[in-house]
């Protein structure tokens, strides 16, 4: 659902997708993204969307010592990676069919005393969800996830399965769609959810969303 063909005369705007190696610099540390958009599509590349939750983590937003944390659709997991970086215990997440070269990025990028904190794990929404204990996490992470329609019934269970009353969930996105309100729509019946942030450089808005409380609904 994440792959898309590779066409040859992609436009101007994609150039930088093609790209082997994508560099930054988060949490004093220069990370090299290997790049594989020929053969993976939209999960082999790094989308502004992933650089601007990766800034905001770098803020501080949120407490990320000790914490357990998830990223959904990882791809590249430069989220992931930032967040461990950063102190989390992170479970960076993909579909079967991406996680050789999510975990060859993660592996690369993390220093040997930091990796036994992030684990490179399959989860196909919606599908694997009993081998993840339901409300483990204390961040759950995604970077531009809501694109794909058929996909938005899956992953709002997954998130629903993921989380505690206590867990939050960071999402950052470029609203292209009608069809992406329409998710945020479905995330606000068993979430609260506000805009935290927004980069107008790169049009990318985060959102929070935790689990409602059931006393607000009565």
């Amino acid at each position: 659902m994440a792959l898309v063909p590779y066409e040859e005369t992609a436009g101007m705007g994609l150039q930088r997708f093609h790209k082997p190696l994508a560099t930054f610099s988060f949490a004093n540390h220069t990370i090299q993204i290997q790049q594989d958009w020929k053969q993976l599509g939209v999960a082999a590349v790094v989308w502004d969307a992933a650089v601007v939750l990766s800034t905001y983590l770098e803020m501080g937003a949120v407490e990320l010592r000790g914490c357990c944390a998830v990223e959904l659709g990882a791809g590249t997991g430069l989220v992931g990676i930032v967040a461990a970086l950063l102190g989390a215990h992170v479970t960076i997440t993909d579909r079967k069919v991406a996680l050789e070269f999510l975990k060859s990025n993660v592996q690369a990028n993390l220093p040997p005393h930091i990796r036994p904190r992030a684990v490179v794990k399959e989860l196909t929404w919606g599908r694997n969800l009993g081998s993840f204990s339901p409300g483990e996490f204390d961040l759950i992470l995604g970077a531009d996830i809501i694109y794909l329609e058929e996909t938005f019934t899956d992953l709002l269970r997954t998130l629903e399965h993921l989380c505690s009353n206590h867990t939050v969930i960071l999402l950052a996105c470029r609203i292209r769609y009608e069809r992406d309100h329409n998710f945020l729509a479905m995330l606000e019946r068993p979430f609260t959810v506000s805009k935290v942030h927004y980069d107008p450089e790169k049009d990318v808005h985060i959102y929070k969303a935790q689990k409602r409380n059931l006393r607000e609904d009565l």
